[in-house]
């Protein structure tokens, strides 16, 4: 994996990941609770807590059908699902990157139409667009003219409009693009997840980076972002909730502060197993260099003056002899002593 910059930090093989805490509406249009929720997903150890920013009339027709399940969401089309969560004023959102910025930690929104866009470029370290514009030429042009790094999901997407995606932000100065694999089902089965997903884009797309948008729900020990980690996602977002058994919105695939705590750590651990990419002998390594390797041995009895063939020498541990790799070298010398069977054979043993 190349390196690559977002939000001025850097980000490679053995670098640690960007987790997005994607609040979204999770916030239930108050601030107060808003802000709560950006000290907790920092205290958890998210980079960046991200919402979303959008305008019922703006982003669905009135009669736009539901794509979630109605167990989890009582909303029967798009537009009343999203004018209950559009509430929040673009004073909210300035008031939540204040506060994010004041404590350490990235403010992100999605925006969803042109003057989201516009509203939101000032304050963000780059741009989120969602898999559901991925298809959406202006909106494409639009984010990529602001010369940001872009952060672009790909549910329900095939690899030929991934590509179109791409090849409009590049066209348009956005180079540094990076791809998150994405199911866009809420809740996504583990069955779905698809992780080896990554393994396509990355080979698909081999000048954009690798992350993960994750629609399950969280698993008690966090293993599918910890595996899209260890499999090379350095961009990781997860919707995060105070309570994941409030109904409607998307408390119930998010990650609450335990789940992303637990997440944190696991993680920490699986980047102090990659060590370094350069292949050599550790210094604790050496020991077992010197006693687990094998010498040459004699395995017949041996006068001074006698040619040594390959019937009279074995190999046995330890290393501090001649070693099996001069074999061929060994064979055809003569020695210069007498050497009992068991000997380990020495460089100053032979003429």
């Amino acid at each position: 994996m190349k390196s690559f910059k977002l939000a001025n930090k850097t980000y490679s093989n053995n670098s640690l990941p960007y987790i997005i805490a994607e609040v979204g509406v999770n916030h239930n249009n108050s601030l107060e609770e808003a802000k709560k929720m950006i000290l907790s997903a920092k205290n958890a150890g998210a980079t960046g807590v991200k919402f979303q920013t959008y305008k019922a009339e703006k982003i669905a027709a009135k009669d736009s059908p539901y794509y979630w399940d109605l167990k989890m969401e009582s909303s029967t089309n798009q537009y009343d699902f999203f004018k209950k969560w559009d509430q929040f004023s673009e004073n909210d959102y300035v008031e939540c990157a204040k506060y994010a910025n004041s404590i350490g930690i990235d403010f992100l929104s999605t925006p969803f139409d042109s003057d989201a866009i516009e509203f939101l470029d000032p304050m963000v370290p780059f741009h989120k667009i969602s898999s559901s514009d991925i298809t959406n030429t202006p909106f494409l042009r639009h984010i990529a003219s602001k010369k940001k790094p872009v952060v672009l999901s790909t549910g329900a997407s095939t690899l030929s409009e991934i590509e179109d995606a791409v090849e409009i932000l590049y066209s348009n100065n956005c180079n540094n693009v990076i791809l998150l694999q994405c199911i866009l089902n809420y809740p996504t089965k583990f069955s779905n997840a698809n992780l080896s997903m990554m393994n396509s884009l990355a080979s698909a797309f081999p000048n954009c980076h690798i992350g993960l948008s994750d629609h399950t729900l969280a698993d008690e020990n966090m293993l599918v972002l910890t595996t899209a980690y260890a499999m090379g996602a350095r961009v990781i977002e997860k919707h995060y909730t105070f309570d994941k058994t409030i109904q409607g919105g998307d408390h119930l695939h998010s990650m609450d502060e335990e789940d992303l705590s637990r997440l944190t750590s696991n993680i920490a651990f699986v980047n102090s197993l990659f060590g370094s990419d350069l292949k050599e002998p550790l210094e604790s390594e050496e020991l077992a260099r010197k006693n687990a390797r094998r010498s040459i041995i004699i395995q017949n009895k041996l006068r001074k003056g006698d040619t040594i063939s390959e019937k009279d020498i074995t190999y046995k541990r330890p290393a501090s002899g001649v070693s099996t790799s001069n074999w061929d070298e060994v064979i055809g010398r003569s020695v210069n002593k007498d050497l009992d069977v068991d000997h380990i054979l020495q460089w100053s043993d032979l003429i």
